[in-house]
């Protein structure tokens, strides 16, 4: 037995030291053939091998020269951008969003339309990745992968979208009916785990393997990351934190209906508004409210102290049962109250319930679903590129 293993050892130490070169080069940049070898502890031989390999399939390339002592100068070397492409799409009720970037993260490309004057789901997705490859002058063949951002369920045995509050044109079957139109393999996330995602990557949750993040805005959800994973459910509901059955307000029995659920009454973005009237902000958007309060200083304190309070119930449910070390608020609401309602919210937590977690605010202010669908979409291609090096 061991001995049909023997061959197979060479093949797969070369495709272990390309994949670490690969992501040596995509973290620090441009390096030179002796300084992979040195990053990835390989003699100088053969990282010039490894580099060769990379660059004869086109991973890598020439980007310029390193000045040294005696001698020639070294050659730097670096990623190739364009040996991929992936997309990224921010559905939402009113507009959608689309992004592309290369395979080194950098996005390159971004269109924006609006989705009011139509009901084709798939002409909508194919027009925001045509344009957004065409304005990064991408061919759409490089596109490897394409990772949608839209609310409500997606299964995760198939991966279509089980129901959708806020599009109800999104329906079963469309994720085929994607794949098939844009001959590419395309993958739905719901819109706030992929705003989890991005908070991983670049914002508050930056080195937790387990944190929870409340989106707080026009609706409510969660996203729970566990273990670095994030978690889904058996059927795609792990999250659906606004049909927690809270105190304060009516449960409706039929969840199919467009009722809103107890929670989302609570804290969606209509109630945030109410809030604000009471205490004497002008009828405005739920963000702008919670902005001004939080400028006013001890003026605004009663207000975010209610706001709290009944957030708090959302977040204590889901801490005693997760007891995370790590809450992000986010969401236009979220990130508007900033520190002065995450603190509340801690201190409410803390107040009734057992576990103490940590609450901040997001750390990223510029379309985190459309950039957690980019990193969702980059994960996977750069294992299917970089995986494949060997040949």
């Amino acid at each position: 037995m061991s001995a049909t293993r023997l061959p197979g050892t060479p093949r797969l130490l070369r495709a272990l030291n390309d994949r670490a070169a690969l992501e040596l080069l995509l973290e620090r940049g441009p390096l030179t053939r002796a300084r992979l070898g040195e990053l990835t502890g390989l003699s100088k031989v053969t990282a010039s091998q490894l580099v060769e390999r990379l660059e004869e399939r086109g991973l890598v390339t020439r980007v310029g020269e390193q000045a040294g002592g005696r001698g020639p100068n070294a050659q730097l070397y670096a990623v190739s951008p364009g040996s991929a492409h992936v997309v990224g799409v921010d559905v939402g009720p009113d507009r959608v969003v689309a992004a592309c970037a290369d395979i080194t993260g950098a996005v390159i490309g971004r269109v924006e339309q609006s989705t009011r004057d139509t009901d084709d789901p798939v002409g909508v997705v194919h027009n925001a990745v045509v344009q957004a490859a065409s304005s990064a002058h991408a061919q759409l063949s490089s596109v490897r992968r394409i990772v949608l951002g839209t609310p409500g369920l997606v299964d995760p045995g198939t991966g279509d979208i089980t129901f959708a509050f806020n599009l109800p044109r999104w329906h079963s079957g469309l994720l085929a009916a994607l794949r098939e139109d844009l001959h590419t393999p395309v993958v739905f996330e719901n819109d706030v785990n992929l705003a989890a995602v991005a908070e991983a990557q670049s914002g508050a949750a930056q080195g937790l393997a387990d944190f929870v993040l409340v989106w707080v805005g026009a609706g409510v959800g969660l996203a729970i990351m566990l273990g670095g994973r994030l978690h889904h459910g058996s059927s795609g509901a792990a999250g659906e934190i606004g049909y927690l059955p809270v105190p304060g307000a009516p449960i409706p029995r039929d969840a199919s209906r467009r009722a809103k659920p107890a929670f989302q009454q609570l804290v969606g973005a209509d109630s945030v508004r109410a809030v604000a009237r009471e205490h004497g902000y002008p009828d405005t958007d739920a963000a702008e409210a919670v902005r001004a309060a939080v400028a006013a200083g001890a003026d605004g304190g009663p207000m975010l102290d209610e706001l709290a309070r009944r957030l708090a119930l959302g977040v204590a449910s889901t801490c005693v049962v997760l007891d995370p070390p790590l809450v992000v608020l986010a969401g236009d609401v979220g990130q508007a109250g900033g520190a002065a309602l995450a603190e509340r919210v801690q201190h409410e937590v803390a107040a009734i319930t057992l576990v103490r977690p940590r609450v901040v605010p997001t750390g990223l202010t510029e379309e985190p679903i459309l950039h957690g669908a980019l990193r969702t979409a980059l994960d996977a291609v750069r294992d299917e590129v970089f995986g494949s090096t060997v040949g």
